[in-house]
């Protein structure tokens, strides 16, 4: 099969190039490296079934030969990311999912919308299951990615109803490992490069709120096994391990050996208390179950930010 993934040089996006890759399928990547990093996809450049295609998915363009899938993964996704790049944000969820659905329409080809936890907002159900509907603010400092992605979500269902498109929509809840940068902004790689560097490691609020964590290769293998199956969604993915944000912390420190203290800043407009997956849907109709548990997933990522700093 001839796959493209649109964001294949971002942190997820380029751990589903080397899957697909892997496991026989041709990839076109598609990256404008707006927030992408060449080094992601260097190792995959040369080989066989690999194509590097340098392009703005919001902006209309000729696509040639067959598609027989098409991945949007496209977008900023850190809060620093997103906010630093608001008007791109709104652009590639809004354009860009056009632009990627038409493109599966052109190509008969079956479409993943690679959508987030984001669209359940500060959410007043707990774990978060697909049928609640979020509490989103539309104006705050996080809209621009949050709605962007309700909309991208809302424009994928209506090509289904009006063209019969073959689509799913997954929603990733956090997700780390290797290649997030150390800059990133995200809290593991955030708190991972100060306990390196010797630095306090920055909580906001009293570190009492809550999230969950997927290492990339949990999440990767059910995003393919997604996008193969027959499924439409939204389907959660994520891990249901609910973690404070203090317990996170202090099993950073600890794996990684640092002696850093712990500093605490006021928590930001609009951040949310709790978030965690009901993940009973992935389980029940892909069969899938994250594997790799915290402390091993810290060991990974922490080995390999060592190695990129």
């Amino acid at each position: 099969m001839r796959y493209l993934v649109a964001g294949g040089a971002g942190f997820v996006g380029s751990h589903v190039c080397d899957t697909l890759l892997a496991a026989g399928h041709s990839i076109v990547c598609l990256d404008n490296f707006l927030t992408g990093i060449p080094q992601n996809i260097q190792h995959l450049e040369g080989q066989d079934g690999f194509e590097m295609l340098s392009q703005d998915v919001s902006v209309p363009f000729d696509f040639p030969g067959p598609l027989d899938g098409v991945i949007h993964l496209a977008t900023p996704a850190s809060p620093l990311a997103y906010q630093r790049h608001p008007i791109e944000t709104l652009k590639t969820g809004a354009f860009g999912t056009f632009n990627m659905l038409d493109l599966a329409v052109q190509k008969h080809a079956r479409f993943l919308l690679t959508s987030t936890s984001e669209v359940y907002g500060n959410p007043e159900v707990h774990p978060q299951v697909e049928e609640y509907h979020g509490r989103v603010s539309p104006t705050g400092p996080r809209s621009m990615y949050d709605e962007a992605k309700r909309f991208a979500e809302a424009t994928t269902m209506g090509y289904l109803r009006a063209f019969d498109t073959n689509v799913c929509i997954v929603r990733i809840f956090n997700t780390y490992g290797p290649r997030m940068r150390p800059d990133d902004g995200r809290v593991i790689p955030t708190l991972v490069r100060q306990a390196l560097l010797g630095e306090p490691l920055t909580l906001f609020g009293d570190g009492s709120q809550t999230r969950s964590f997927c290492y990339i290769d949990d999440l990767v293998r059910g995003l393919v096994t997604t996008f193969l199956s027959a499924e439409t969604g939204p389907i959660n993915l994520g891990n249901p391990e609910e973690v404070t944000m203090l317990d996170l912390a202090e099993k950073v420190l600890e794996v990684s050996g640092s002696d850093s203290a712990i500093a605490f800043e006021a928590l930001p407009v609009d951040d949310p208390i709790r978030r965690c997956p009901d993940v009973t849907k992935a389980r029940t109709r892909l069969g899938w179950n994250p594997e790799i548990d915290l402390d091993a997933g810290l060991r990974r990522t922490i080995e390999w930010m060592k190695n990129s700093m």
